[in-house]
């Protein structure tokens, strides 16, 4: 994991057999993947265990809507950087800005952006992100660029 900057954040991936189609190309579904991977680091490096705040909050974050532009495809052995940056904070969601380069020649395989809301489990309804929690990200948060 590295931090380009105090607002950027990025994953390494590597392109596996499992996330490719018979033409060694990556699985529309797979790039999916790699993006909760990389938000999930995101979260991780902010000190954020999810399952710590499942279990003592009633809080998860789910994915509510996403889009997504496919630029070119990865291939297998492909090494991705997957990069996050959080552009909004809203009561009970983020917004995220994220984009795949493959590391080889630095293009832009994929964009997306994604809004994960915050709910509880225990209904599947919206609630606030807690404050410490708010405070805690608006540090991270980017303003809105065309390029991730």
């Amino acid at each position: 994991m590295t931090h380009a900057s105090e607002t950027r954040f990025s994953l390494p991936i590597r392109v596996y057999w499992e996330d490719t189609d018979a033409g060694g190309v990556v699985y529309h579904a797979a790039y999916l993947c790699f993006l909760e991977r990389a938000r999930t680091e995101w979260l991780r490096a902010q000190g954020v265990e999810q399952q710590a705040w499942r279990e003592r909050e009633d809080l998860v974050f789910v994915v509510r809507d996403m889009q997504l532009d496919f630029l070119t495809p990865a291939r297998l052995d492909d090494l991705l950087q997957v990069d996050v940056r959080l552009v909004q904070l809203a009561r009970a969601s983020l917004v995220f800005s994220q984009r795949i380069v493959r590391q080889s020649d630095g293009r832009a395989l994929l964009d997306a952006r994604v809004r994960v809301a915050c709910i509880s489990p225990s209904s599947f309804r919206p609630r606030g992100l807690p404050p410490v929690l708010r405070e805690q990200f608006q540090r991270f948060l980017s303003p809105v660029c065309e390029e991730v």
